[in-house]
């Protein structure tokens, strides 16, 4: 887990591929991208799936370029998308 301490730091999805409900789009595991915000504390929706008691977790908004994301077939590399991704998925790139 990454704690950011400011707003672009450099972040990487973990490139974890659990079973089960997961809140972190495959296509963006393994990738890196930077802080854009940091949104709140929720519970943890892959507890709360289950329904577990949930841990609080850090939401983060994290931009990656689609370059990053698409490699050479990006059409336009230097445009952005933006994904809310719990922080337990996150590390320090």
């Amino acid at each position: 887990m990454v704690r950011p301490s400011t707003m672009a730091d450099r972040v990487r999805v973990k490139a974890l591929m659990p079973p089960g409900h997961v809140r972190a789009p495959a296509y963006l595991r393994g990738k890196t991208g930077v802080i854009e915000r940091r949104l709140g504390a929720f519970g943890n929706p892959e507890q709360l799936a289950y329904g577990h008691e949930a841990e609080q977790k850090q939401l983060v908004r994290v931009r990656f370029t689609m370059e990053e994301l698409w490699g050479d077939v990006a059409e336009a590399p230097k445009d952005t998308v933006d994904a809310e991704i719990y922080e337990h998925w996150l590390e320090k790139a």
